[in-house]
C-alpha cells in the first residue's frame, strides 16, 4: 500500500504531522475522522519533499528502548511515551518510524503489532519479546531486557569486526605498495638491465614478468576480480552457496573458532532471553534461526525446532550437527531436564563471551607474525630480485 503523510490536529489542539500506510487517501481522511481529528493536509509521500531519510542504527534503538522502558516504569501511558520519544529523538529516520506507530496505537493497534511495520527498524526477536511484554503486562522489564540483551549482541558483533579491520588494512596497505611497485618502479630497473644487456637472474625475470602483465593486462585483471566478488556475490545469495560457504567459515583456521564461538554466544544469550520473557520454545527457535548469522547454524536450531514440535528435546538434534560444542549440548540438556533452560542458556552465552574475547585474542597475536612474514617475503623478495642483477654488474665492473 502507498504511504501518507499527514498534518492534523487532536482535541488539544495540537499540530501531529505522521505516516501511515492506507489504500488510498480518502482511507486516510476516514481513519483521521474516526479520531476525531482535524485534518490540515494529507499528501502521499512520493509527492513529499519531506526528508526522513537515514540509517537507524543499533544505538538508537537501544537508547529508544531503554527511554521507553523508563517512561512505562514511571507510569506514562504507552501514547504519550511513544510521543515523546518521536520528538527528542536525534535521528530523523527513528522520529518518522516512531510517529507512524504513536498514530497505529492511536488507531487501536497493540504495540508490537504497529512496531512490525518497520521490519528495518525493529527485528522479529524486538517485535516477539514486546509482544510477550504486553500480554504478560511488564512490558518494562522486557524493554529493560531488551535493551541490555541489544547492548551484549552488539559488543560481540564489534569485537568480530574489529579483529578483522587490522589485518584487513596492512592487507590493503601491502596490496597498494606492491602495486605502485610493480606499475612504476619494476619499469625503471627493467629499462636499465635492458640498456646494460646483462643476462638477468630468474626472480628478476619473474618480477618483471610480473610488472609486464600487470601493466599490460590491468584492465582484464581488474574485470576478472570484480567477475569473482560479483559471482561470489550472487552464489552467497543461493541457498546451495550460502550453505557451502558458511560450512567453509566455520572450518577456517582459527577465524573459524571465532565465529563458531561468536554464533554459539549470540544464539543461547538470543533464545534464553526469548524463553525468559515469555515467548514460546517453538517461536523462540524459529527467531534464534533468522538471526543465527550462520547458515549451518541456522539449519541445526531449526532441526532442534522441528525435533521439539515432535516431541523429542533440543539437546538431540544439535548434537547431530556437529557444530555446538559438547559443553554447550550437555548444559541444555542439563537446562530441559531441570526446567531452567532460560538460565542454563544465560550462563552458557556468559561463558563463551569471554571465550570470544580469547579467541579474538588469538587471532590477532597469529596474523601479526602471519602479516609480517608475508610483507617481509613479498616486498623484500621483490627488491631483492631487482638488486641481483646490480651486484651482478658490480662483479662485473670490479
Amino acid at each position: 500500500m502507498p504511504t501518507f503523510t499527514y498534518t492534523a490536529r487532536d482535541a488539544k489542539g495540537d499540530l501531529k504531522t505522521a505516516t501511515i500506510d492506507a489504500a488510498n487517501r480518502e482511507d486516510v481522511v476516514q481513519q483521521l475522522r474516526r479520531l476525531r481529528m482535524n485534518i490540515v493536509k494529507v499528501e502521499e509521500q512520493s509527492k513529499t519533499k519531506q526528508k526522513t531519510g537515514g540509517s537507524i542504527s543499533m544505538r538508537d534503538i537501544v537508547i529508544f528502548t531503554r527511554q521507553f522502558s523508563t517512561m512505562i516504569n514511571s507510569g506514562l501511558p504507552l501514547v504519550q511515551a511513544l510521543d515523546i520519544l518521536s520528538k527528542q529523538s536525534e535521528n530523523k529516520a527513528l522520529q518518522a518510524v516512531t510517529r507512524q506507530v504513536v498514530f497505529d496505537v492511536e488507531s487501536g493497534h497493540t504495540v508490537a503489532d504497529a512496531l512490525g511495520k518497520h521490519p528495518k527498524a525493529f527485528s522479529d526477536l524486538y517485535v516477539n519479546m514486546v509482544a510477550a511484554g504486553e500480554a504478560g503486562g511488564i512490558l518494562d522489564t522486557i524493554l529493560m531486557r531488551l535493551a541490555t540483551f541489544m547492548e551484549k549482541n552488539d559488543a560481540l558483533v564489534r569485537k568480530v569486526k574489529g579483529a578483522m579491520i587490522y589485518p584487513g588494512v596492512i592487507m590493503s596497505v601491502a596490496g597498494i605498495a606492491i602495486t605502485v611497485l610493480l606499475i612504476f618502479v619494476i619499469p625503471v630497473f627493467k629499462n636499465m638491465f635492458g640498456a646494460v644487456g646483462l643476462a638477468l637472474p630468474m626472480p628478476t625475470r619473474i618480477v618483471i614478468t610480473m610488472s609486464e602483465i600487470l601493466v599490460g593486462y590491468w584492465w582484464l585483471i581488474g574485470a576478472a576480480l570484480a567477475g569473482a566478488f560479483f559471482g561470489l556475490k550472487k552464489y552467497y545469495k543461493t541457498s546451495k552457496g550460502q550453505l557451502v560457504l558458511d560450512r567453509l567459515l566455520l572450518k577456517a583456521p582459527i577465524l573459524g573458532d571465532v565465529l563458531r564461538k561468536s554464533a554459539v554466544s549470540r544464539f543461547t544469550r538470543t533464545l534464553g532471553t526469548l524463553i525468559s520473557s515469555g515467548v514460546s520454545i517453538l517461536d523462540g527457535l524459529e527467531i534464534t534461526a533468522k538471526t543465527a548469522g550462520n547458515r549451518v547454524i541456522s539449519d541445526a536450531i531449526m532441526a532442534s525446532r522441528s525435533s521439539i514440535a515432535g516431541g523429542d528435546t533440543i539437546s538431540a538434534p544439535l548434537a547431530k550437527s556437529n557444530v555446538f560444542p559438547p559443553m554447550v549440548i550437555s548444559m541444555i540438556a542439563v537446562g530441559e531436564q531441570t526446567g531452567g533452560l532460560d538460565e542454563m542458556l544465560a550462563k552458557v552465552a556468559d561463558f563463551y563471551d569471554e571465550e570470544v574475547d580469547s579467541a579474538v585474542s588469538n587471532l590477532l597475536s597469529m596474523l601479526e607474525p602471519v602479516m609480517i612474514v608475508f610483507l617481509g617475503v613479498v616486498v623484500g623478495g621483490m627488491v631483492v630480485a631487482m638488486y641481483l642483477p646490480i651486484f651482478d654488474m658490480i662483479n662485473a665492473v670490479q
